[in-house]
């Protein structure tokens, strides 16, 4: 018996079935269209497999351009677009039936020295204070709640709030959302494992931040990622704790815009994501 941790670091270990060519299983789940966040990982595996060990990820740029079919496997396909000194670049894009369904473009560098500053963590609960996720989307009324929890089963969100419930006003951001997560158990060393798992979960919630300031029902509205960027600032472990504080600085046309500061539980600045979605009421 695996456990759903296994089972994702399963998922993410794809299939050679030619030279920069992937096979990326899929979960067994209960939901309608792919999970983004599982694409988004299985294409930085892909991509990781064709670099050199001495190179690491520091930017992806993705579109999603299809809703993905469970019943078939996802074929990756690598585009290895720039080998440099310092830099390479390469170029991914996911297949089912014949088609592009997403497309992730990725720089990785060659690690060097250079000047460091970052943002202050804001001060937030901790993660014993927050909510389990899944939960309060049952208690919400979310359609898609079980099969969502069956999927992130691996994922520990403790949800700390958002503009409408629980965080107070901010005098710059209208529309805000903070949860801690990690992999619920302890994952191997290799950085490949801690890329792609984090890049799973980092699609939980961030387009619920463009909604934040508004009393949308999740019931009657339709939300569907668009595109979705990460930029790896240093090293981390993501089956340790990490603080994922998201704010929308706009929404308009039925499109709402996310970004997501990530940091460790020292205060150390990691990562930033930048989500756009349709955020818009079902017709």
């Amino acid at each position: 018996m695996t456990t759903p941790v296994q089972d994702l670091l399963t998922l993410l270990d794809l299939e050679d079935i030619d030279v920069d060519l992937f096979r990326g299983a899929q979960p067994d789940s209960e939901r309608a269209r792919v999970y983004g966040g599982q694409v988004a990982a299985q294409a930085l595996v892909a991509a990781t497999r064709t670099v050199d060990e001495g190179y690491a990820v520091h930017s992806l740029h993705s579109y999603f351009l299809l809703p993905g079919d469970y019943s078939v496997p996802i074929v990756y396909d690598v585009e290895r677009i720039r080998d440099g000194r310092s830099f390479l670049t390469r170029r991914v894009v996911a297949r089912q039936h014949g088609r592009p369904i997403y497309y992730q473009t990725l720089n990785f560098q060659r690690p060097e020295e250079g000047w460091e500053h970052q943002d202050v963590q804001p001060e937030v609960g901790r993660p014993e204070d927050g909510i389990d996720m899944v939960e309060l989307m049952r208690s919400r009324g979310a359609e898609d709640a079980d099969a969502l929890g069956k999927e992130w089963n691996a994922i520990d969100v403790r949800y700390l709030g958002n503009t409408r419930h629980g965080l107070p006003d901010h005098p710059v951001h209208q529309a805000q959302a903070q949860m801690w997560i990690r992999v619920k158990d302890r994952l191997p060393d290799d950085p490949v494992a801690h890329l792609g798992t984090f890049a799973y979960a980092s699609d939980i919630s961030l387009l619920g931040a463009s909604l934040a300031a508004h009393p949308a029902d999740p019931r009657t509205t339709m939300m569907a990622s668009l595109d979705h960027t990460i930029w790896f600032h240093r090293p981390f472990r993501a089956d340790e704790w990490w603080l994922y504080d998201q704010w929308s600085p706009s929404a308009s046309g039925g499109r709402g815009l996310s970004l997501g500061r990530v940091f460790t539980e020292d205060g150390t600045l990691v990562a930033t994501v930048a989500q756009e979605g349709l955020i818009r009421p079902r017709r």
